[in-house]
């Protein structure tokens, strides 16, 4: 007869259900997250935008006389104790009410409505020149690693990361928009383009997605024109950070057993970073993808600018420049959600791809 041991059973159990408890508990914990991030970025806005003064001054000051201003502040509540304002901002934030904009009482919902899917479709295009620029010559300096490519590469990736945005768009603005002539000057589509789309019954928004809908070449190709400029300015900054973790992770990879053992079948290096390398180097890049969105964010508010590509960042700078401080309050916290939301997808596919996220 054999004896079965009940602490052998159980060990053998766990390890079989380990996995997946292992997910549940790591999903779980990063969503619980989202609250006390979004909680303290929150707070962080309100206190900083208060530090100058209630928005309603510092909006309409010039405009309005000391009475009108203090009928305007008695029935917004500014003039009530600032953690009573605080305590009421926190329960509108909970039911999803981020207030209205001082300057054309416009609610902040509606216009992460309006403009947020042009920021998405910026994103969007930015993300793919990030992929296409930065992996692919992540793995050629990898494979050159010690050579000049390589170094003139890492050189590449520097500059990609450290150039100002602002500064990279009008760079890009002037030699291929004024000086060549390949590319417009700015905005998401010409005006007889956005003329049709905004035909188009159950528009999305997005111009690309609503321009693929309609078949026409001619769409789509002026939607990428507009979009290829900006696109560009956003998505190198990010193609320097790809470009860096791609070829550090590949020359790791590179050193493992298997791929020794695989080079001394006489398996091609080109091969080997192809085929046993390279994916996983995109590791870390689906885990650092978070943060990649968070940065792409923060820069469409001035992409959006140069290029008068009218989403949220162009919104938020147009608010900021009124000293709208309720719709920069709103907008920022929305983009606080979207960030937070963004960095716990991202974690959760990273978990689900390599298990050692989990742990």
């Amino acid at each position: 007869m054999t004896i079965v041991d009940e602490r052998t059973v159980g060990s053998t159990a766990a390890v079989k259900t380990g996995g997946g408890s292992g997910l549940g508990r790591y999903v779980v914990v990063r969503a619980l997250l989202i609250v006390p991030t979004v909680f303290i970025l929150v707070t962080l806005v309100f206190v900083l935008m208060r530090v100058v003064g209630d928005p309603i001054t510092a909006s309409m000051g010039g405009r309005l006389s000391e009475a009108q201003l203090a009928e305007r502040l008695a029935e917004a509540g500014y003039d009530r104790p600032i953690l009573a304002q605080y305590l009421e901002y926190l329960g509108q934030i909970f039911t999803g009410d981020f207030g209205r904009t001082i300057t054309d009482n416009r609610a902040i919902s509606e216009i992460l409505v309006t403009y947020g899917a042009a920021t998405l479709e910026l994103v969007f295009f930015a993300l793919i020149v990030a992929f296409v620029v930065g992996v692919p010559l992540g793995m050629l300096a990898a494979y050159l690693r010690d050579r000049w490519p390589d170094a003139a590469l890492r050189v590449f990736a520097i500059l990609c990361y450290a150039t100002p945005v602002f500064f990279a768009g009008l760079l890009l603005k002037l030699v291929f928009s004024v000086w060549l002539g390949w590319f417009p000057l700015g905005g998401r589509a010409s005006t007889d383009v956005q003329l049709v789309l905004g035909r188009i019954s159950g528009s999305t928004g997005i111009n690309i997605v609503d321009a693929l809908r309609t078949g026409r070449w001619d769409l789509i190709s002026d939607i990428l024109l507009h979009a290829a400029l900006p696109a560009a300015t956003l998505g190198l900054l990010t193609a320097g950070v790809f470009l860096r973790l791609v070829r550090t992770n590949l020359i790791g990879t590179l050193s493992m057993d298997y791929v020794d053992a695989a080079r001394s079948r006489g398996v091609g290096e080109a091969r080997l970073v192809r085929k046993h390398a390279y994916k996983p180097a995109l590791i870390p890049i689906i885990t650092v993808m978070g943060l990649q969105i968070a940065l792409m964010l923060g820069g469409a508010v001035l992409t959006e600018t140069t290029f008068e590509w009218r989403g949220l960042g162009f919104q938020l700078a147009q608010y900021l420049a009124d000293r709208d401080f309720v719709a920069v309050q709103g907008i920022v916290a929305l983009l606080a959600v979207i960030v937070a939301v963004t960095n716990f997808v991202v974690d959760v596919i990273a978990a689900l791809i390599d298990p050692r996220v989990r742990y």
